[in-house]
Formats: structure tokens, C-alpha cells, sequence
């Protein structure tokens, strides 16, 4: 029978977020519930109640989440009733161009459950990322579900369902960061400092860490930073190339997303070097240059979209390489904090005050 749980609803654009009770349907075919362990708090889910993803309000907010699996809809095979999960919000098809090609990372057609949860009173409600997570249990598809070692905390494993993986994957998929590169990341919050420990888990000989926050520098210098550019203090591009021999960076990872930063990126970058955008713009945002720029310097322009990840391979992977020591995932998790701390952690987050904030249940 349905569940009627807990959850954390964005009811229309700009207004604050409250916790309220929500209907979890029994599990169709290549469906699951899962009781959350864990949720962080994104800046995608405060993106949701500004209205700046999609207008399809009520929104159901949450996507940073781990817990366990406690009923399986018909077909399902991939997990079963207590297994501990990391969610997901790419779930793969295996038969799209990308997916045929061997790039499932690409996937273009990817699954989320078929079945609404819905308010009390009958009123759809819209998952973020397909997920719904600040809620005592969700909804899914199986293929959302990615299987890790349960000895991990949750408030630690969820974090990999979307920024901190993103920023790892930023350096080690899409940027290709080897063993004695040159790094520069541009933007050390949550997402940017995870690319630092991901060029440092890569092996890269010097990471320069560049923010207008001290505290985030301070942070990025925990994860791996072996040099801090304050960009309030002078040009940011000269600052990079004073550090690199006047060359600039192997690779450079942009995680703010806008143009003035993009264009550090650009020039900070050695020639033959990588800029990797993984800040997201906003629409309203163009970038104007010399053509001949690019192709007088060469090298690779990217983009990273969740990191470029395969949930299946790449999440139990790190949750192994943090459980051996390798990877201070819990580092991220600035305060743990109830349902109805959101919208408080919203603004502790617009300050810059914390990392991640995990909601966490009991």
C-alpha cells in the first residue's frame, strides 16, 4: 500500500521551502522505494525553488542521497529489499546512439520512475533530478540505484550522487588529469573542491586553487591544493602562469560558469592545454572573443555534465577509495541537519558558509 511520509516541497518560485506529508506509491514495474538514509543540500535544489530549472512547480526537492532499498516493483533484478544504494540521476537506457557507442556516460534517454509521488491532496508533485530525496522514502527507477559498501556513512556516499561527483569527475573524466600535470581550478566550493581532490587522487604534480573567499581557498588547501590565487588581490591569469614557469596549466577547470571566469580558464591554460567547464550558466550569459584566439592556442574546450560519470563504475569505486583512506570524502559534510533545516541551509549556503549541509534521518 502507499506510504505517506515526510518530505520537502518548493510549493511556487521564490517562496520558502517547508516540510510537508507526501504519498510514495507502491513500486511499479522497474520501480523502487528506498528509505533515505542521507540527503545533501545542492545548489540545484535552491536553482528548483527559484524556478531557474523548470516552471513545474510543486517540487519535491532532494537528489544527494543514500539509503536502502525497501521494496522492489515487478522485473527488477539489479537490487534487492536491503541493499545500500546511492542514487542516482542517470540512470542509463543501453540502447541509445551514446549508449550503443560505448559512451553510456553520454546517455540520452535516461529512466526515472514512471509513477508520480503526489501531495496529500492528490497534487502531482515534480522529483528534482527524478529523485525527490528530502523525504523519508522515494520513488525510483531501479536504474537510479547504484549499489556501494555499506560500511560507508551515508551522509558521506550520497554526496556522490551529484556535485562531488561532478567536480571529481570534472578532473579524472572529462579533464584526463594524469599523474605530474598542472592544474588550476577556478571556484572552490562544494563542486570545485572536489575536482581539487580529484586532480590530487589523479596524481597531478601542482594544483592552484583560485576563489575570492578565503575560506574556500583554506578548504581547497584540505583537499589538495598545493597553491591558493585569491582573485580579489590581481590578475588571475598572470597569477597562474607566475606559478607554471609562465606557462599556465596542463588542464583548467572552471567552476563558477560565467564568462569572466571562462576566459581565465582560457588564458590560464598552457598551450595544447584542456579547459573544462563544469559551473553552470545561466541563460542569459554570452561569451565574445577573437576567434583566431582559438585556434592559435589549440588544445581541448569541454564541458562536464555530472562528470562525466558511469554510476555503476565510478561510484563504488570511490566509495572504496575513501574507505581505504584515499579520499576524504567526509570532509565535505560542514553540519548534519534535520527536514526542516532546509530552507536555513539555503542560506547558509547563499553566505558560503558550509560546503554541504546533509540532511540526515534518524
Amino acid at each position: 500500500m502507499p506510504y505517506e511520509v515526510d518530505g520537502v516541497v518548493a510549493a511556487g518560485k521564490g517562496a520558502a521551502v517547508g516540510v510537508q506529508k507526501i504519498i510514495v506509491p507502491d513500486p511499479g514495474p522497474g520501480e523502487v522505494v528506498v528509505k533515505v538514509q542521507a540527503c545533501g543540500v545542492c545548489h540545484t535544489d535552491l536553482h528548483y525553488r527559484e524556478g531557474g530549472i523548470t516552471d513545474e512547480f510543486p517540487f519535491l526537492l532532494g537528489h544527494e542521497a543514500a539509503g536502502v532499498v525497501e521494496v522492489v516493483g515487478e522485473g527488477v533484478t539489479t537490487v534487492a529489499p536491503g541493499d545500500f544504494v546511492i542514487l542516482n540521476w542517470r540512470a542509463v537506457c543501453g540502447d541509445c546512439r551514446a549508449c550503443r557507442r560505448g559512451r553510456p556516460w553520454y546517455c540520452f534517454n535516461t529512466h526515472n520512475a514512471s509513477q508520480p509521488m503526489t501531495l496529500a491532496d492528490g497534487t502531482k508533485l515534480s522529483n528534482a533530478l527524478g529523485i525527490g530525496a528530502f523525504a523519508e522514502k522515494t520513488l525510483v527507477h531501479a536504474g537510479q540505484c547504484t549499489l556501494v559498501d555499506p560500511r560507508v556513512a551515508p551522509e558521506v556516499a550520497g554526496l556522490l550522487g551529484c556535485g562531488v561527483m561532478a567536480g571529481l569527475g570534472a578532473a579524472i573524466n572529462t579533464g584526463g588529469v594524469s599523474r605530474g600535470d598542472t592544474v588550476a581550478v577556478i571556484g572552490c566550493g562544494g563542486v570545485g573542491s572536489a575536482a581539487v581532490a580529484g586532480a590530487r587522487l589523479a596524481g597531478a604534480a601542482k594544483i592552484i586553487a583560485v576563489d575570492i573567499d578565503q575560506r574556500k581557498l583554506d578548504w581547497a588547501k584540505d583537499f589538495g591544493a598545493t597553491d591558493t590565487v585569491n582573485a580579489k588581490d590581481g590578475d588571475v591569469v598572470e597569477a597562474i602562469q607566475g606559478l607554471t614557469g609562465g606557462f599556465g596549466t596542463d588542464v583548467v577547470i572552471d567552476a563558477v560558469g560565467r564568462p569572466e571566469t571562462w576566459k581565465q580558464a582560457f588564458y590560464g591554460r598552457d598551450l595544447a592545454g584542456t579547459v573544462v567547464l563544469v559551473g553552470v550558466p545561466t541563460p542569459d550569459m554570452s561569451l565574445e572573443m577573437p576567434l583566431l584566439d582559438f585556434f592559435s592556442r589549440g588544445g581541448s574546450l569541454k564541458s562536464s555534465w555530472y562528470g562525466d560519470c558511469l554510476p555503476s563504475r565510478d561510484f563504488p569505486m570511490l566509495v572504496d577509495l575513501h574507505l581505504q583512506g584515499r579520499l576524504p570524502l567526509e570532509k565535505f559534510v560542514t553540519e548534519r541537519i534535520g527536514l526542516g533545516d532546509v530552507e536555513q541551509s539555503f542560506e547558509r549556503m547563499g553566505r558560503g558558509d558550509v560546503l554541504r549541509s546533509v540532511v540526515v534521518f534518524d
